[in-house]
């Protein structure tokens, strides 16, 4: 992959790439060191135990929280599939006020792709209810299952190998008061209760929706339920009450404040520069798509509506436009060039897709050499997304846990991770 493909990579908050840089490879390591750091201002034993539990537990749900969505979907998509469905067939497709629904792609696409494409469009249609509800399991296993082992699985098995740590640094330096650094049983049945408080009900609009989540998505659903099952099995208030703002505070950063900053920063250059930067690097460094400016010959849809915006997709595949709409999962095609009809085209991203890349188009057409606005373009584009990752990631790596830190010691006047040691005040309640 070239720099430009790593930075268009790192640069989609709708893509995982962006999460395993920051969590992974800034965010992580530096929580260990601040972690080690904090504690010691107060005990270095408990210092190494506050480490050693962040790296198990930080290392451990993240391969749960990267892996373990896709893994456990493509399980489901298995055992779908066993059940004579394709779970590729979009829910959406069932809109009778779109050109796109199920019906009209049967009759549209009947002669342009296999039959078998066909009779798995026959087969959603005439059983949409047990589809619906295969769709909906799948969804809730895809967030349920590393749910359960972020927030419930991972902490017992860490706070057990804690205990064992400290039971044995107890021993080792005969600590008089052996009794207040053990720990307390973990309430796991909290979180379970919690998630079985009522039952799944398998509503159309709510299934359609879920079917369409993203893997991004998902991992931010799983993220509010695996808070929910780090706080429901704290060892005390305290740590309940530590781990809520920090997981919190991570929510924010990794799926809300990224896509802020890549809006305003790109706002921003715009307002001081004049440069129109929406467009991804892949598409600014693209020698065909600056000369089809340059030459005025690039392809774009002319109207708006859905049922035009398809024709021209349908009729243009091999089109500079439609290339990478295709790229960036805009649209979906089979092998033989053919618009996918299992699939469901969102119109609304299409229209603004086409909408940045003529602000684009007439702003470079106006520059003194399009080649080297497009090359500008690309430079300050890139700049952004290195600065977002940059920001985000300082803000996770560094300032949520110093104002944690912060948090804790207001809260429980100890700089000890209130898990593993006694705190000198106690929430009441």
């Amino acid at each position: 992959m070239t720099l430009t493909g790593i930075i268009s990579a790192i640069g989609n908050n709708n893509s995982v790439y962006p999460l395993i840089v920051r969590d992974c490879g800034i965010e992580v390591p530096s929580k260990i060191a601040l972690t080690y750091n904090q504690n010691k201002k107060e005990s270095k034993e408990i210092a190494k135990l506050a480490a050693r539990e962040r790296f198990l537990d930080e290392y451990a749900v993240s391969a749960v929280w990267l892996g373990g969505i896709p893994l456990v979907g493509k399980v489901a998509d298995y055992f779908i599939k066993k059940q004579g469905y394709n779970p590729d067939v979009n829910l959406k497709l069932f809109n009778k006020n779109s050109v796109q629904n199920i019906d009209d792609n049967i009759k549209n696409f009947s002669t342009k792709v296999s039959k078998e494409i066909i009779d798995e469009l026959k087969a959603v249609k005439n059983n949409k209810p047990a589809y619906e509800k295969l769709l909906a399991v799948k969804f809730a296993a895809s967030t349920t299952i590393p749910i359960l082992f972020m927030g419930v699985i991972l902490p017992k098995l860490i706070f057990a190998s804690s205990a064992r740590k400290i039971e044995q640094q107890r021993q080792k330096e005969a600590q008089k008061n052996r009794d207040s650094f053990k720990s307390s049983n973990v309430n796991f049945q909290k979180s379970i209760d919690f998630m079985n408080r009522k039952n799944t009900s398998f509503k159309g609009s709510w299934v359609s929706a879920a079917a369409n989540f993203s893997t991004v998505d998902k991992m931010a659903v799983t993220d509010g339920g695996y808070a929910l099952g780090r706080v429901g099995t704290a060892r005390n208030k305290n740590e309940a009450i530590d781990v809520g703002f920090k997981m919190a505070g991570m929510m924010f950063l990794n799926f809300v404040a990224p896509k802020y900053i890549e809006k305003y920063l790109d706002k921003f250059i715009a307002k001081t520069s004049g440069l129109e930067v929406a467009l991804d690097p892949l598409m600014l460094n693209n020698e065909e798509f600056i000369k089809n400016i340059k030459n005025k010959t690039l392809k774009l849809p002319k109207n708006l509506n859905e049922k035009e915006i398809l024709e021209f997709i349908d009729k243009n595949p091999d089109s500079i436009f439609v290339k990478y709409a295709r790229k960036f999962g805009k649209v979906k095609f089979l092998e033989n060039n053919i618009r996918d009809p299992r699939a469901f085209v969102d119109i609304k991203d299409i229209v603004k897709f086409k909408e940045n890349i003529e602000s684009f188009m007439n702003k470079a057409a106006v520059s003194k050499s399009i080649e080297k606005y497009a090359k500008k373009a690309k430079a300050v584009k890139s700049v952004n997304i290195l600065t977002n990752i940059g920001l985000s990631s300082f803000l996770l790596a560094y300032a949520l846990p110093k104002a944690q830190f912060a948090f804790r010691k207001l809260v429980t006047g100890s700089d000890l991770e209130p898990g593993l040691a006694p705190a000198k005040k106690t929430i009441s309640g």
